[in-house]
């Protein structure tokens, strides 16, 4: 008889030695790490200064000149073995997601899969950077366009996905050619000291790889300004607020360079009459909760055929009365804390601000029962008279704003009126309404989806939005784009020398 497989120990303290994160590395700093979960401090890590940027920068452009050279297949199977010992760490990281970021566990192993999975994919890729054969109007000439590892990418991530937004970035990057420095939210550094850490195993079984190819930069604000103003990293990928995106894209752009920005999202679902309600209501409940609503996915706007308003409603506040809240790493757990007291805060002036515009609450507060010491919110709809104010701003918490509309015309002109435009959906059996919603004169977003939420975007799609999200595209398609520069060659094999356009110069 096979004996029953023993689930994996996702106490912190065993989590910490699996990922090889010591006493040596998470004791004597400055930079104090607490768990959302329950308050508790996990670390004090020793910062990076500006000072130290200079040399860091140095050495990431020292390995860019030996890493260029490495053929992209061979780059590829680096990252590989990238993807072989993240399987192999996928238990202990998952649920150091968790204690860091708040997410529950299932969430927290998914977000390691989805660093797993684009391993897979650029591994592919990397015997796939194609560039154009082009027919050129001179004879005895060839024209082509190739591309070319373009230098070190600064990669800026979140605290809400702490480590796969940085695969996106680091897998496409390295089969590119380019080495990463990696800047984590100094509120999630110790998964990725620890996405480091499972790195330097897979170097160190590849055997060839430069010194300098990954490193991370521990601290604050002024690390993610000081790779946003050097000249010497021409990508700078950047995920966040849109507060820090009008700081990083300017310093960049001021100095020519490439920015991949990834920032807010106010993302909406149109629920139309013809719509499965029981399907709506899991696809709501899961994009609206999930991840305590700190998703830059999360949907936080819901508009609603008036015909069918008052029934979802109802259908909505029976599923969110039943919601489980409380420590991500429990079992049955579908709601865990949000990030700390500010996020709370932030959560409640929110729904002060809808009540007062003339919003019904239904829901928020604190939750009862959950562990001491972390921030647990019930979460909260606001069946609110029109997109207001408040509705059009991201509030990072689980807040559902409700409206209703009678045209699907009036319901796409409410989607697209907030300044972000990350992700949207719409649930209809309607094939006209769907096809229109994914038309040219439906959606602005970078992403539109119909009869699924506005969450759990697969990496082989590129990812990204438009308006004050950013513009930027990261993970799947031809994204690795970004992360090269293009050159287009013109190649005479004749002993003549004509001229483009039929200019004569003769001498």
């Amino acid at each position: 008889m096979n004996k029953p497989m023993k689930s994996p120990d996702t106490s912190l303290d065993a989590v910490l030695s699996n990922l090889g994160l010591t006493a040596d590395m998470l004791n004597g700093g400055t930079l104090a790490v607490h768990s959302p979960v329950d308050g508790r401090k996990m670390a004090d890590l020793t910062e990076h200064t500006g000072d130290d940027m200079t040399g860091i920068i140095a050495a990431s452009n020292t390995a860019f000149k030996a890493w260029r050279k490495v053929p992209a297949p061979q780059r590829g199977e680096l990252v590989r073995l990238l993807g072989e010992e993240l399987r192999n760490a996928k238990d202990d990281l998952g649920a150091l997601v968790s204690w860091e970021a708040g997410k529950i566990l299932s969430e927290g192993l998914g977000e390691v899969q989805e660093m797993i999975d684009i391993c897979d994919f650029a591994v592919g890729l990397s015997r796939q950077l194609y560039g154009l054969t082009i027919a050129s109007e001179r004879p005895g000439h060839r024209m082509m366009e190739t591309w070319h590892p373009m230098g070190p990418a600064g990669v800026i991530t979140a605290f809400n996905f702490p480590v796969a937004p940085w695969a996106w970035n680091a897998a496409l990057a390295l089969v590119c050619g380019d080495p990463v420095i990696w800047k984590p939210s100094e509120k999630t550094p110790l998964t990725a000291l620890a996405s480091s850490n499972i790195f330097d195993r897979a170097v160190a079984r590849f055997g060839e790889a430069p010194a300098g190819l990954l490193q991370v930069v521990i601290g604050r604000a002024d690390l993610g300004e000081a790779l946003a103003a050097s000249p010497d990293v021409p990508i700078i990928s950047a995920t966040g607020s849109t507060r820090m995106g009008r700081a990083v894209g300017p310093k960049v752009a001021e100095r020519f360079g490439r920015c991949i920005l990834e920032l807010g999202g106010n993302n909406a679902m149109i629920v139309a009459p013809s719509a499965d309600l029981d399907m709506a209501v899991r696809a709501i409940t899961f994009s609206a909760v999930g991840t305590a609503g700190q998703r830059c996915t999360t949907l936080r706007r819901l508009i609603v055929h008036t015909s069918i308003k008052d029934e979802l409603v109802a259908k909505l506040e029976a599923a969110y009365a039943g919601l489980p809240i409380g420590s991500p790493l429990d079992a049955g757990t579908l709601v865990g804390p949000l990030i700390d007291s500010d996020a709370g805060a932030g959560m409640q002036k929110a729904l002060d601000a809808a009540k007062d515009q003339g919003g019904t609450i239904i829901g928020g507060g604190a939750a009862d029962g959950a562990p001491e010491g972390g921030v647990y919110v019930c979460p909260a709809i606001a069946v609110m008279p029109g997109q207001t104010e408040i509705v059009r701003q991201e509030t990072f918490a689980p807040i559902l704003y409700v409206m209703g509309y009678q045209t699907l015309d009036q319901a796409i002109e409410m989607q697209n009126d907030v300044p972000q435009g990350l992700s949207s959906c719409i649930f209809t059996l309607n094939i006209r309404e769907a096809e229109t919603f994914v038309s040219d004169v439906g959606s602005d977003c970078g992403i539109a989806n119909v009869n699924i939420g506005p969450s759990g975007a697969e990496i082989g799609g590129a990812f990204g939005g438009e308006k004050e999200t950013g513009g930027g595209r990261e993970s799947g398609s031809d994204a690795w784009r970004g992360y090269m520069r293009r050159q287009t060659n013109t190649v005479n094999y004749s002993a003549e020398l004509p001229l483009a356009q039929g200019v004569k110069f003769d001498i």
